[in-house]
């Protein structure tokens, strides 16, 4: 399946893609980000049943986040002499354990010790997965093979949180924990089934990561993701007080609009690895600048249901297009180093992510949820100056 580097014994990139190992990479982030997403649809009764308030239960989710920064930054440097395919196959052990755990938890603390193994699992995976699809399928296949790889993500904003709740009233919330858990053991089937050998490749260090740092281009392109992200979560975090205060609409208005980001953001992966092919710096600096002007757009308009229920599909739309983008951006501009660097890129976006809700709380509080889209158009708009300042996007030859 792959050329051999004669100097190394090393395996380069497939000259003939391993479409069903990219398929079982897709399943991985699909049981990851599930698992990541159902506490929000369960916090009610986890809340009543171990005893605890649900602010309590709810930092089920801020652990998982925090230990994601954690592995994200250290598994590249911590697992360089193990071959890849043992490592994601680690990875899908620790979610199986992690759902098994919460599934059991008598205490708040044990609920805690199973999301931080998620988190480990959850970041590690993210830090790798680039790196691991650049392998799977020859150079030209990269972006359409990684936008098959994050759609796992959209899929399990569509699935994870409607059925976790109804599967959780109907069964109780233990039974969806337990059932997340065999949802894992068939991934880890499908990935032991289908990913081929993968020895590591070049030494990643811990000072690999300052090294990176100190490259501009790449300075510039952390900021900018932080930038990105932290201004698509103030909108995301705060979307239902706005369609509730503004468009005045309810609970199943809402279901159904969020269903429609859920799946345009799906299809927004695919339309990502088309764009990227035809131009990846144009991508990425568009793709806020969309979401930017739809979020102005939804100040002005949004008080008609069938206004934003039509921006906030395109939005969804726009924003599946990041994802992909910015591990393009990874295969194309640090290939040299893509796992150190996928190791930053999740730390980012996880450090965005609590920086955009925490903030557009702030704003929220303070001015109302408008001023909050208003702040978070801006952010998107200077992510798109950052980008074009200095965001490199040329290619750069991967390790061999």
């Amino acid at each position: 399946m792959t050329d051999r580097n004669l100097s190394t014994g090393v395996p380069a990139a497939s000259t003939v893609p391993a479409w069903s190992a990219v398929f079982a990479m897709s399943l991985g982030v699909f049981s990851l980000v599930g698992a990541e997403f159902l506490p929000a649809s369960l916090l009610t009764p986890m809340a009543g049943d171990l005893g605890i308030t649900e602010g309590l239960a709810g930092q089920a989710v801020t652990a998982t986040a925090a230990m994601g920064v954690v592995a994200s930054l250290l598994v590249a440097a911590l697992t360089h002499r193990i071959d890849r395919r043992t490592v994601l196959a680690g990875f899908s052990v620790l979610l199986i354990l992690s759902n098994l755990v919460v599934a059991f938890a008598g205490s708040v603390e044990v609920l805690l010790a199973g999301r931080l193994l998620l988190g480990a699992a959850l970041g590690g995976f993210w830090s790798l997965s680039t790196a691991v699809v650049m392998r799977l399928v020859p150079e030209a296949s990269v972006p359409k093979a990684l936008s098959i790889m994050v759609s796992g993500v959209s899929a399990a904003t569509i699935f994870a949180a409607p059925v976790g709740s109804y599967l959780g009233d109907l069964l109780g919330w233990r039974y969806v924990f337990a059932g997340a858990a065999g949802l894992g053991v068939a991934v880890l089937a499908v990935q032991l089934a289908t990913l081929p050998a993968l020895p590591p490749r070049g030494r990643p260090r811990l000072s690999t990561l300052v090294e990176l740092m100190s490259r501009r281009h790449i300075a510039l392109a952390m900021l900018a993701v932080l930038l990105v992200f932290a201004g698509h979560m103030s909108l995301f975090t705060y979307i239902r007080p706005f369609l509730e205060t503004v468009t005045g609409i309810g609970v199943t208005a809402i279901s159904a609009t969020l269903l429609a980001f859920g799946i345009a953001n799906f299809l927004g992966n695919y339309l990502g690895s088309m764009l990227v092919a035809r131009s990846l710096r144009l991508t990425l600096a568009l793709a806020p600048l969309a979401i930017a002007t739809l979020a102005y757009l939804l100040t002005n308009l949004g008080e008609s249901f069938p206004s934003a229920l039509a921006i906030i599909t395109l939005w969804g739309l726009a924003f599946g297009t990041v994802p992909v983008a910015w591990s393009a951006w990874i295969s194309r501009a640090v290939a040299d180093e893509a796992e150190s660097a996928g190791g930053l890129l999740v730390a980012a976006i996880n450090l965005a992510i609590a920086a955009g809700a925490a903030v557009g709380g702030l704003v929220l509080d303070l001015s109302g949820v408008v001023s909050v889209f208003l702040t978070s158009g801006a952010v998107l708009v200077l992510a798109t100056l950052t980008v074009l300042a200095g965001v490199q996007t040329a290619r750069v030859p991967a390790r061999a």
